[in-house]
């Protein structure tokens, strides 16, 4: 089976993605998130210390994770079934719609 070159270009965009995804699980933590997080970054000290940062964090990292496993199997499903037209699309929404729910989620965990 001969690979397409934009084929390999789609797949590679989409590892990169994944791997930029899981870093940022990974990779932010309570003693680096007042550099890293919008938003908590710019909050005074008082402000933190009401913010439930550790409750935050668990989440941000589940919801990265899912967001990325749940992406690609999507991407994968609609390459495999579909075209990849539609699995760039697929892929792309799968990554743009769940972002509300990590705002709503920061809001409500706003306060201690």
């Amino acid at each position: 089976m001969k690979i397409e070159a934009g084929l390999i270009i789609l797949i590679l965009s989409v590892l990169f993605v994944n791997i930029v995804y899981v870093s940022l699980a990974f990779c932010i933590n309570k003693n680096n998130a007042k550099y890293l997080l919008a938003g908590y970054n710019t909050m005074s000290t008082e402000q933190r210390e009401k913010f439930d940062i550790d409750g935050f964090l668990k989440f941000f990292k589940k919801f990265f994770l899912q967001v990325s496993f749940f992406s690609t199997l999507i991407f994968i499903i609609l390459l495999f079934l579909v075209n990849p037209k539609t699995a760039i699309i697929g892929y792309t929404l799968s990554l743009i719609l769940p972002m509300p729910i990590l705002i709503i989620m920061g809001n409500q965990l706003s306060h201690k």
